[in-house]
């Protein structure tokens, strides 16, 4: 792994910068989210070394120190670091702008504090009445989850109570929580039962930039609860719009509101570029970690971006390898975390606590750690300069992650990370040349997937999808054939398009309509249980672990839980095993089995069945009857179809698009007539994976009946 250790580098320098910190109202321009430099003077290099130190006593990493002590000057440097943010510097006039209008756009740098201090100013200045809640939503759980939690530390409460988070699957809220910081999906749930969000007094939509689905339909929803309740003379609801980059004319228009710039807390970072394109991206990543790990001072931690769990769990597998070769020679000691939103919470928490003194963390995260939350100690972020996004796949009607360049603009907040706390450095796996190619911001997600979800919740809001203002319009067959989907699936009727009793109940779950309905299907074919496990399962991640090394042992476990019917029924036995299983984790590692994957689809699964409960849902269990199962799978996925041809290759029914077998199911090297998929993944051509083996006559069965119906 020696590709650095030249003296000819293969990074090339970038040039230097500098700049100052203050508010103004936004000029026509785009903002530049971070500063670049070569350096800073020496004497404010020590400066910061002082600081750091400062920093390192009195946030109490001194082991002699009793605990009473340590408590105490941590509540002090948290109050010292909130004083020390621009926001804070700027309250007044910050709160002067908020006032005087009823919606305001801020550009807000990174490391302003504004994700942090806006919502506690607003609460300290009464500016949410006696008890409305300031509601904060971001793209990413696991950025509302963090920062809830620090937040809660500066008020020097517990999360839960003034001061709560509530994502998928956890709701750490109580009847006393004032500042709640949710995901962009979950506010929109909560207008799906209130469409005034009456509980809030201001909402501040953060992270506005993403444009991920519910991002874009939580600004339009956001936006027409505040219309409605000035109609209806109910108490005023204040939004606030936040980013470090955005098209700022685009939501200025949109919103109708001012903008203003509050610049950030941004110290110098160096720019490094590589001077040739790298074939292998995490390979690069990783050898560029251990050279920077190699020659700078403990404490200097090291951020990598990656595209998703089973690379970095691959990468943190190959990085603890070369920890152990390092051990004894001098080095400092090296811990890696991964950090994704499959992750339990406690376990995403741990990247941000700080390394302990003399070591180093290695943090290999996907781009949740790209906005909003503050990794402490990273002074190298390593930027691989790709992500997964969600395209839909018009061949399967499937939403696909496709691994694509990132934008411009999402390159410069990766590079924002290096400089939260001290002069940093950023490290891009590509080159100058690449980069200039890139987009200047992500295409909106909005525009690029599968709508039928969307759909489905705006119905419940009252909302009709054909009609509604969003930002940016997306295609007019995409939405056909979203509610066309609804159509078929008995969600929704005639035209405009409504809400069925049957839709209604699909809109209590928070999964792809196709899911929900297999799951009240499976009321009907008594199997209720075993369609909850399922979709939990397919709600994850990969159960499966196939280490290179071991592969024959881990097809030889795989073979235990192996169905003939396919990979759902499968899944289907590992999780009846697990389930029965003493010693769960061992039992994983005995079986090549992913136990953090399978513990949280055993939450999902609490949370589906409650849900069915809500929804008055007989439960029924078919045992060992799967056939059940299949045909349950089939009333919801009917569209995911592939038939063997004559030629012994297979197409999807619904297309004719040629579709192959992927080498991970259970099903590869049979070949059944007629299979369901719930998965697509594109490599050199179009596999399908997550197969049930269907049996043509169920078709005519289903055709016979829908007909009597009609």
């Amino acid at each position: 792994m020696g590709v650095h250790d030249n003296a000819d580098s293969k990074y090339s320098l970038m040039g230097s910068g500098g700049g100052g910190s203050g508010f103004a109202k936004l000029p026509a321009k785009r903002p530049n989210t971070v500063v670049f430099g070569e350096g800073s003077p020496r004497n404010k290099l020590l400066k910061q070394q002082q600081l750091e130190d400062a920093k390192r006593l009195v946030s109490g990493r001194t082991q002699q120190q009793q605990q009473s002590e340590i408590t105490d000057k941590m509540k002090i440097s948290l109050q010292q670091q909130r004083k020390s943010l621009p926001v804070y510097r700027l309250k007044q006039k910050l709160l002067e702008e908020i006032r005087k209008n009823n919606t305001l756009i801020i550009i807000g740098e990174t490391g302003s504090g504004k994700t942090t201090q806006i919502p506690q100013l607003l609460l300290s200045a009464g500016m949410a009445g006696s008890s409305g809640c300031i509601g904060i939503t971001q793209p990413r759980r696991v950025a509302a989850v963090s920062v809830a939690r620090r937040v809660a530390q500066e008020q020097n409460v517990p999360p839960g109570k003034l001061v709560g988070y509530c994502v998928r699957f956890e709701d750490v809220t109580s009847s006393t929580t004032r500042i709640k910081y949710l995901t962009d999906g979950m506010m929109v749930r909560e207008a799906m039962t209130d469409e005034v969000l009456s509980d809030y007094s201001i909402i501040i939509l953060d992270e506005a930039h993403e444009r991920s689905v519910q991002t874009d339909v939580l600004l339009g929803v956001a936006r027409r609860a505040q219309k409605l309740r000035n109609h209806k003379n109910m108490p005023p609801l204040k939004l606030i719009v936040m980013s470090a980059t955005m098209d700022v004319d685009k939501f200025a228009k949109y919103f109708h509101a001012p903008a203003v710039y509050l610049e950030g807390r941004q110290h110098p970072v160096k720019m490094f570029h590589t001077k040739k394109p790298q074939d292998d991206y995490a390979f690069s990543a990783l050898v560029t970690a251990f050279k920077i790990h190699r020659e700078s001072p403990p404490n200097q931690d090291i951020l990598v971006f990656l595209t998703g769990q089973e690379e970095i769990e691959a990468a943190a597998v190959a990085a603890r390898q070369v920890v152990k070769l390092l051990e004894g020679k001098g080095y400092p000691q090296l811990k890696v975390f991964p950090l994704y939103s499959a992750l339990p919470t406690h376990q995403q928490l741990e990247a941000f606590k700080p390394s302990a003194p003399g070591m180093r963390k290695l943090v290999l995260s996907t781009n949740v750690a790209e906005t909003s939350v503050t990794i402490g100690g990273i002074r190298s972020v390593i930027d691989t300069g790709v992500v997964k996004a969600r395209t839909h796949h018009p061949t399967t009607g499937l939403d696909v992650l496709r691994v694509e360049k990132v934008s411009k603009a999402q390159a410069w907040q990766r590079t924002g990370r290096a400089g939260r706390e001290a002069p940093g450095k950023c490290y891009r796996t590509y080159t100058l040349e690449e980069f200039e190619k890139f987009k200047e911001m992500p295409i909106p997600e909005i525009q690029r997937c599968s709508l039928a979800g969307v759909a489905l919740q705006l119905l419940a809001i009252g909302i009709d999808i054909t009609t509604f203002d969003f930002m940016d319009k997306p295609p007019a067959e995409s939405i056909d054939t979203a509610v066309a989907c609804l159509e078929k699936l008995g969600a929704v009727k005639g035209s405009p398009p409504q809400l069925t009793t049957l839709g209604r109940t699909m809109s209590l779950f928070p999964l792809d309509p196709r899911f929900t309905k297999v799951i009240l299907a499976s009321v009907e074919h008594k199997c209720l249980e075993e369609a909850l496990t399922v979709i939990a399962l397919l709600s994850g991640e990969n159960i499966f672990l196939d280490p290179p090394a071991k592969r024959e042992q881990a097809l030889a476990a795989r073979s235990r839980f192996a169905s003939d019917e396919g990979d759902h029924i499968t899944l289907l036995n590992v999780y009846r095993s697990y389930m029965n299983a003493q010693q769960k984790k061992p039992w994983c590692h005995e079986n090549f089995l992913h136990f953090r994957n399978l513990d949280y689809a055993v939450n999902v699964r609490k949370q589906l069945a409650s849900l069915t409960e809500r929804a008055k849902l007989e439960k029924t269990s078919c045992e060992s009857n799967t056939e059940c199962l299949r045909r349950a799978l089939l009333e919801g996925l009917s569209e995911n179809l592939a038939e063997l041809q004559r030629d012994q290759n297979y197409v999807a029914v619904s297309s004719r698009h040629p579709v192959a077998i992927h080498p991970s199911s259970i099903l590869y090297g049979t070949k059944p007539q007629l299979v369901l998929f719930t998965e697509v993944v594109l490599t050199g051509r179009c596999y399908i994976r997550g197969l049930s083996v269907i049996d043509p006559t169920w078709l005519k069965e289903k055709s016979g009946s829908s007909g009597k119906a009609e």
